[in-house]
């Protein structure tokens, strides 16, 4: 019981601002160790490829989040619910819910296995990428779509596991997968000259390793939140309440690829050497930003844990503590971000490069507008997740639809069609951020009200 329930946070009870450092700062290593890992990817094949190689990977990136995160989605409804339930005690509908969960991973890696093969050609033509990398794009993509199976298994795994309050198990599994990447990357791309289809492999073989371990974790597991083989079924209650959750999520995710699509075909209107210094860019700000998203996972567990037995005033407490340090973390790795960029983004490209220089140029002007008031989406995100911690999925999904979306997309047929620059394209980022925070942090008070006064307030 003691090696159980050391893994575990009671984010009910004591004093909130240490328990979530100790929830998220685990987290926020994870989010990191796996940004690096990533990015070793760019690196490997940047340096020892060539620009064509590292615009084949980094064009790739939008156009995955788009097919994936309508699925990832329902792992934010698996939070939230396990949360609840464990929170609450509920032991008996924390187990269906587990199951149901890793059943329906499994159910989603198989459906994008096909997704990803049938869809990359069509949808990067669509997309405008250069023939010159199009072929390698999609040989990328239809290798890392071959582990789907594991990454949903992994996310919705890790989803549980952060849900009971255990961070740190899964820190570990992604520095065990990553170091396998890493090793991989070195051998298929530098000793066997297999480039893109070296990094691809390399990626899926982790993703298979994470899987194994988080899976491995939840069978040995004699908690309620335990994984039985014989047990796994889709129970339709749980399913529906995972939808309901998660789905909006999901296509939140999807649709901010969407419009993250439509800019990254904008930004390969400009040319190899821009979507290569983009892409490095990209890679580097995909730290400020996981290094900021664990105030999302943080909000949705505490808050939903909270939610399950009516304590208002800690969920109102959780909120100001994680806003507070997620503005903080946004504000300092965001600019220290944009200014070690010129030193950052060269390991990103190979020397002996003739575009070499003015990749980095390109991808220090992005870091410029999109870093430095990166704090912004930390806060956009942060107020979503308090408000899908107490259940409410929908709202936040219409409110950034609006708000993000349907912005920048207007903003690319109006604005930027007018003024065809990269500086016009970034600066849609943090304008959306702000507009879309304002209304976020409106509609949290408004379903804060709404849910006390429902079910009244327990003391913790």
């Amino acid at each position: 019981m003691e090696t159980k329930r050391k893994f575990e946070i009671d984010m009910c009870h004591g004093p909130l601002l240490g328990k979530i450092l100790l929830f998220s700062l685990p987290l926020m290593a994870s989010g990191v160790l796996q940004l690096l890992f990533n990015a070793a990817d760019m690196v490997v094949v940047g340096r020892w490829g060539n620009s064509d190689a590292l615009a084949a990977v980094g064009s790739t990136g939008s156009l995955i989040n788009l097919l994936v995160n309508v699925f990832l989605g329902l792992s934010v409804g698996t939070n939230v619910l396990t949360a609840r339930y464990f929170g609450s005690k509920q032991d008996k509908e924390l187990s269906d819910m587990v199951h149901t969960a890793i059943l329906t991973a499994a159910i989603c890696g198989v459906f994008l296995i096909f997704v990803g093969f049938f869809i990359a050609p069509f949808a990067l033509t669509w997309m405008g990428a250069p023939t010159e990398v199009l072929s390698k794009s999609v040989l990328y993509i239809r290798i890392y779509f071959a582990a789907m199976p594991a990454m949903m298994l992994y996310n919705f795994g890790a989803a549980i596991l952060r849900a009971v309050g255990d961070t740190r198990r899964p820190l570990v599994y992604l520095f065990i997968s990553g170091v396998v990447n890493v090793i991989l990357n070195l051998i298929f791309v530098i000793g066997f000259h297999m480039s893109v289809a070296g990094v691809g492999l390399a990626t899926a073989i982790s993703q298979v390793v994470s899987a194994y371990l988080v899976l491995r974790c939840l069978l040995k597991s004699d908690a309620a939140y335990g994984l039985k083989i014989n047990k796994l079924r889709i129970n339709a209650h749980k399913m529906t309440a995972m939808l309901k959750i998660g789905l909006p999520a999901g296509l939140q995710g999807a649709l901010f690829a969407i419009s993250n699509v439509l800019i990254q075909a904008s930004i390969n209107s400009f040319g190899t050497v821009a979507i290569a210094g983009n892409s490095a860019a990209a890679n580097l700000e995909g730290f400020v930003y996981m290094a900021m998203n664990t105030l999302y996972q943080t909000a949705i567990s505490f808050v939903g844990q909270n939610y399950g037995n009516n304590y208002f005033k800690r969920i109102k407490r959780t909120a100001v503590l994680c806003l507070i340090i997620v503005s903080i973390v946004g504000i300092v790795f965001g600019n220290i971000m944009y200014f070690l960029s010129p030193v950052l983004l060269r390991a990103y490209v190979n020397k002996e490069d003739v575009a070499a220089d003015m990749a980095i140029a390109y991808g220090v002007r992005r870091l410029l507008f999109v870093c430095c008031p990166y704090f912004l989406c930390g806060v956009m995100d942060t107020l979503v997740g308090c408000i899908r911690g107490m259940g409410r999925s929908v709202l936040p999904m219409i409110v950034s639809l609006t708000g993000a979306c349907v912005f920048r997309i207007i903003w690319i047929h109006t604005i930027f069609a007018q003024n065809r620059s990269l500086d016009v394209l970034y600066v849609s980022y943090p304008i959306s951020w702000f507009l879309t925070s304002l209304v976020h942090a409106i509609c949290f008070v408004i379903v804060f009200s709404l849910e006390k006064k429902r079910f009244g307030q327990n003391e913790a």
